[in-house]
């Protein structure tokens, strides 16, 4: 039986994620919705359609073919939706996809969070702590094996960042054996929140603790992939694709199609699969150290439009990062290469030992490179590769972030709409901004330690 997993979408980022998402995932089991499904995807193990939907009549997904037979079936995607505003939880109640979800799932209020942390932690967090709870609950009793929860969520606003951070908290303690992994976006920093810098620390601290994996993305480097995808030469008709595809939508593609592979292992055969909990053993070394950077490769656009992306660029590259930052700048901590498809295991055994000889590995971990091979490719494309990199380049990610929230906590801009939420208080912003730090430090002293490998019983 193949893992199953929840996907919890929280806020308007979080939920516009989702809704690239489950258009995705059902056509890597043949189901059409936008796009034309070949016939040679359709009849591909479909015994895997469990992972992300449920159904009380079917065991293997095969009989399905098209929404409607999802709908005659009663179907229901494995998602819990949550919102304090309704706009975009109601385009799942109205879009075409509407069937496939649970309206005892769905979680909205009105007016929102007002892009304070305090206010969709502290305040939305309490009041709704037991609703979240009970529709989690109700998604986990119709799992056989659940393996991990999805958490698809924006940190500068308030209620991806402030809301979802106090539901991953919920679920570290009414579900600490079940992975959480977390999917969150970083602002650019031209958005137009100007208490983005506090939230993304508030929820960054919560994210080190409470967070099983964090797989982070940031609008700059998903618009500079988009904006890259763009200029390529490509054909007349990938052109007019291109132009008819939503940015947005683009930017959320991107990391469906990460999530789709990250888990692919876990819900398709293979050779050589990697099971979900294995990522965490392999890739996180030290409390606190669970952010991972993503490569991707081909990068693709919207369900409607996947474009092509040369053979030889690696997934590790710089400009294949969902993260503004070059992992292979730092040292590796740990890392992590997963493809699926048309892949062999020399052109694996080539993969590592290009990695190995770009790569500045710590010394207590020179060789170990987690490698996963999964038989079945994604919709479109005949191979797929995704790196998972722990580097101490993290640690130039985090300072980014203390730089900018000490330039305006110095002037104590703002802080007034936090201090009147009951139940934050100054010592908050204090307590996250030492955890930061502390954390940068350790990268620091971690990437410092490449000549000073220590005998293994000294260790001990």
């Amino acid at each position: 039986m193949m893992s199953e997993f929840i996907t919890v979408q929280v806020g308007q980022c979080g939920n516009q994620i989702g809704s690239a998402f489950w258009p995705l995932a059902l056509q890597e089991h043949g189901i059409a919705t936008s796009k034309p499904v070949s016939q040679q995807q359709r009849s591909r193990y479909n015994d895997a359609f469990h992972s992300f939907f449920s159904s009380p009549s079917d065991t293997s997904g095969a009989s399905y073919k098209s929404l409607h037979d999802l709908e005659n079936a009663k179907v229901k995607a494995r998602a819990v939706l949550i919102d304090m505003e309704d706009s975009v939880v109601a385009r799942f109640r109205n879009g075409p996809l509407r069937k496939l979800f649970d309206e005892t799932l769905l979680l909205t209020n009105y007016p929102g969070s007002g892009n304070n942390w305090a206010e969709g932690h502290h305040a939305h967090g309490s009041e709704y702590a037991s609703g979240i709870v009970d529709v989690v609950r109700r998604a986990a009793e119709r799992s056989d094996h659940l393996h991990g929860f999805l958490l698809m969520f924006s940190v500068g606003g308030g209620t991806g960042s402030g809301l979802g951070t106090a539901t991953l908290k919920l679920l570290a303690d009414y579900f600490p054996e079940v992975d959480r992994f977390v999917t969150c976006v970083y602002p650019s920093g031209h958005e137009d929140v100007v208490t983005a810098p506090y939230n993304v620390m508030l929820a960054t601290n919560v994210l080190l603790e409470y967070a099983t994996c964090v797989l982070p993305a940031d609008n700059k480097s998903l618009l500079d992939i988009c904006a890259y995808l763009q200029n390529r030469k490509e054909s007349a008709e990938s052109a007019k694709a291109v132009a008819a595809a939503s940015p947005y939508e683009d930017m959320n593609s991107i990391i469906v199609n990460m999530l789709l592979n990250f888990t692919s292992g876990s819900r398709f055969p293979g050779s050589l699969n990697v099971d979900m909990s294995e990522i965490s053993t392999n890739m996180v070394p030290f409390p606190k150290l669970n952010f991972l950077s993503c490569g991707l490769t081909p990068l693709g656009f919207s369900s409607s439009h996947i474009l092509q992306v040369p053979k030889q660029v690696e997934p590790w590259a710089r400009d294949h990062q969902l993260l503004k930052i070059d992992p292979l700048a730092g040292t590796l901590l740990s890392a992590t290469l997963l493809s699926r498809g048309s892949v062999t295991l020399s052109d694996m055994r080539y993969n590592v030992s290009r990695l190995q000889a770009r790569g500045r590995f710590t010394p207590w971990n020179q060789d170990a490179i987690k490698v996963g091979l999964c038989s079945v490719p994604p919709n479109g494309h005949p191979a797929a590769h995704l790196s998972l990199l722990n580097s101490t380049s993290l640690g130039g990610f985090f300072s980014h972030i203390g730089g900018q929230f000490d330039r305006m906590y110095r002037r104590k801009a703002h802080i007034h709409h936090y201090l009147q939420i009951d139940g934050f208080s100054n010592s908050e912003f204090l307590d996250s901004r030492q955890s930061l730090y502390d954390t940068i430090g350790h990268y620091q002293q971690l990437a410092n330690s490449q000549d000073a490998a220590l005998d293994r019983l000294q260790v001990m």
